[in-house]
């Protein structure tokens, strides 16, 4: 064990017992919030896999996109 999860342990064990659950609770949404970095580079890869199957099935081409960002950019 670390020294801070030493530390941590310490702080746990003075907490009344009623506070217990929440220290349980924060730790299960730290734990969830948590990002998986392979995770969010695999969708990443996935979505971005989706949009240039949709640009290629409607043919959009990349100055397409670039003229629509412009009107958008304008208030065309």
């Amino acid at each position: 064990m670390t020294n801070l999860e030493q530390t941590i342990m310490r702080e746990i064990s003075t907490l009344p017992e009623s506070r217990l659950t929440d220290v349980l609770a924060f730790v299960r949404f730290l734990k969830v919030s948590l990002p998986d970095k392979e995770k969010v580079r695999r969708e990443f890869k996935e979505a971005l896999q989706d949009a240039r199957a949709t640009a290629k099935k409607y043919n959009i081409t990349q100055e397409d996109i670039e003229a629509e960002i412009r009107a958008v950019r304008e208030g065309k």
